[in-house]
């Protein structure tokens, strides 16, 4: 199947695509994934961020330069996911997260984040103040 096709495939603003997913969903490899939740890790080559459902990343440097490297993948034309465990919340908010690193006025990552992959993606007020702070770019 086209990757650009798949469920929970969503393109930044650059137009390059990653997919948000559950960590439990049977799909199709990536070839990086980072992973938003303790557990079981795929075959292919990842990065976990330790961040608690619900909350933000317990170490804000690592998440941005996981982010960043992930962005990086997904512009060199590598098949970039971001899962956690309800493929939500903290999924929600790092797709949003790389919209805003991909040149997504932070203001907008919410609304973005919610039309264009969940309607209840970024579930807390503090992952929005989150986002609304990282650096673009």
């Amino acid at each position: 199947m086209d990757w650009s096709r798949s469920v929970g495939v969503v393109a930044l603003p650059s137009g390059v695509t990653v997919r948000g997913r559950r960590v439990a969903d049977e799909v199709s490899p990536a070839d990086f994934a980072l992973l938003l939740a303790p557990g079981a890790a795929p075959a292919w080559p990842h990065r976990r961020i330790r961040w608690p459902d619900f909350w933000l990343p317990l170490d804000r440097a690592d998440a941005l330069d996981a982010l960043r490297e992930a962005l990086r993948r997904a512009h060199d034309g590598t098949r970039v996911e971001v899962a956690c465990r309800g493929g939500i919340g903290r999924t929600g908010t790092a797709l949003a997260a790389l919209a805003i690193l991909d040149g997504l006025p932070a203001r907008d990552s919410v609304a973005w984040v919610r039309d264009h992959y969940h309607p209840k993606a970024v579930e807390t007020p503090w992952q929005r103040a989150w986002l609304r702070r990282l650096p673009d770019n």
